[in-house]
């Protein structure tokens, strides 16, 4: 009895198991293959490109001198205003000039005393030489007469020179401008002792024209070196300032000096740039940002750099296959040009490839072209209605 129940409820379950299984395969061949997955796509192309390099720059005068006393002595006047305008030559400080004029007018009179030994010793020998061509004078006499004259020479020779220095002296107890351009704030005030060739005065510089300079890296340094030789450099406005206000400095700029030597702590060299400041509008010191256009060589393969995807640090963009099919492949990329990036290698011209709707894609999935909108709208909702 209890069999013959086992039996029929083995029966009835393997009925319902098939009716079950039949029922979803039916069901399955109505629902068909997975929709399309709506994206945008972009044809790859080749194009120049034109990219802009950023450099972190310091402003420097091309023209800036130190001023610092070549005499010492006591600061006795200041002819110019901190931060004024000055021309070459111009009187700026002045020390005090009492001893370097006592010794001026010393010198002076030393040379006088030398001159008149000079002369006459000079007298002396003139006349011991006419006795000794009369035998009247011994020979020795004549001998001494010129030694006398020639120590004399001597003397005035060794006073001229005490004359020229006492007379720098005095003439350097009055510093002037060495250049045309700003003078800084000064450093010492009146009645401030000054030493010479130590004590600093104050800081001259040039303003017009004015220079940036940047930090290259070594591998950058063929590409400086013709643009320095380059006449259209400048023509071009391939040197652009970036001011701290983020404003734009707009007159041209062209490379005037490249260092001698890469730095070996850091692998750059400097690279000096200079640029007309009539207005005065760089200031020497003034950090800013130099802009270099860089023209690649050639055209590049460039795409839409929403299309790539990261991790790992590879980069990825899914291509459109045979049959509509998404296929990722791997890419090296190069430089960003706006909203584009430059593809180094891993793509060819004529390739298709994914722009908007990457994130709903999946390996091997079919794609279907539509409009970045539509390409845009979340897994499974629901396209926009046209009107």
């Amino acid at each position: 009895m209890n069999t013959h129940y086992i039996k029929l409820s083995i029966a009835i379950l393997g009925s319902v198991t098939l009716a079950s299984c039949g029922g979803g395969d039916k069901a399955a061949q109505q629902q068909g293959p997975p929709p399309a997955t709506p994206v945008s796509t972009y044809t790859v192309a080749e194009q120049p490109v034109t990219t802009t390099d950023t450099y972190p720059g310091n402003v420097i005068a091309l023209n800036e001198v130190e001023l610092r006393p070549q005499v010492g002595g006591y600061i006795t006047a200041i002819y110019v205003k901190d931060g004024q305008k000055v021309t070459k030559g111009q009187k700026l400080y002045e020390i005090d000039r009492t001893k370097y004029l006592a010794a001026y007018n010393a010198a002076k009179a030393d040379v006088a005393v030398a001159k008149a030994n000079r002369d006459k010793a000079k007298k002396d020998a003139d006349r011991y030489t006419k006795l000794a061509e009369q035998e009247a004078v011994a020979k020795q006499r004549v001998d001494y007469a010129l030694t006398d004259l020639a120590n004399a020479e001597s003397q005035v020779a060794a006073a001229q020179a005490a004359l020229a220095s006492s007379a720098n002296d005095y003439q350097r107890s009055v510093i002037v401008s060495p250049l045309t351009g700003t003078i800084g704030i000064s450093q010492v005030k009146l009645g401030a002792l000054a030493t010479a060739g130590t004590t600093l005065l104050n800081t001259v510089s040039t303003n017009d024209p004015i220079a940036v300079d940047i930090a290259v890296a070594q591998a950058e340094i063929p590409r400086f070196v013709e643009l320095q030789k380059s006449t259209s450099a400048v023509k071009d406005s391939l040197f652009s300032i970036e001011m701290p206000d983020k404003s734009i400095y707009k007159r041209r700029g062209r490379i005037v000096a490249i260092d001698r030597a890469v730095d070996p702590t850091t692998g750059t060299i400097k690279v000096r740039i200079s640029y007309p400041n009539e207005g005065g509008t760089l200031v020497s010191g003034m950090n800013v940002n130099l802009l270099a256009l860089n023209k690649e060589a050639g055209n590049q393969v460039v795409i839409p750099y929403k299309a790539v995807t990261e991790q790992l640090g590879e980069f990825n963009v899914i291509t459109v296959g045979d049959s509509s099919k998404a296929v990722p492949k791997v890419i090296k990329v190069g430089r960003q040009v706006d909203q584009n990036i430059v593809v180094k290698s891993g793509l060819k011209v004529g390739e298709v490839i994914v722009v908007d709707g990457v994130q709903n894609v999946r390996p091997g999935a079919v794609v279907k072209a539509v409009s970045p909108e539509e390409a845009n709208q979340p897994a499974g909702a629901a396209a926009p209605t046209k009107k």
